[in-house]
């Protein structure tokens, strides 16, 4: 079992940054992809951002690119998500996910991970 726990997130206004760490339990934490999803409420979980396992290979959201950055720290077990330039339309609860060897065509896929954490509020007031 692999536990991830988020950390980071809070209120900032628009135009500003945070940062999002993810602490993942796994022994060999370097074999897992690791990515961020959001949800608005009522709707689905919606991808932000993930990085590969093994050499790193980082995706992101349209809505996202340019201005927030993935990340890992194998040696920490943890990853990354600074986001910078925030809107109003960033504020979500952001949930971290763990999965095993992913392809880089699973890792967008929500239902592939297999470990989430609880998930970490951004508010980004205008």
């Amino acid at each position: 079992q692999v536990q991830v726990v988020e950390s980071g997130g809070g209120l900032v206004q628009a135009g500003g940054s945070l940062r999002l760490s993810c602490a993942a339990s796994a022994r060999t934490f370097s074999s897992y992809s690791m990515a961020w999803f959001r949800q608005p409420p009522g709707k689905e979980q919606e991808f932000v951002s993930a990085i590969s396992w093994g050499v790193p290979r980082t995706d992101y959201a349209d809505s996202v690119r340019g201005r927030f950055t993935i990340s890992r720290d194998n040696a920490k077990n943890t990853v990354y998500l600074q986001m910078n330039s925030l809107k109003p339309e960033d504020t979500d609860v952001y949930y971290c996910a763990a999965g095993f060897r992913l392809t880089p065509q699973a890792m967008g896929v929500p239902w592939r991970y297999d470990y989430w954490g609880q998930g970490s509020q951004v508010t980004v007031s205008s």
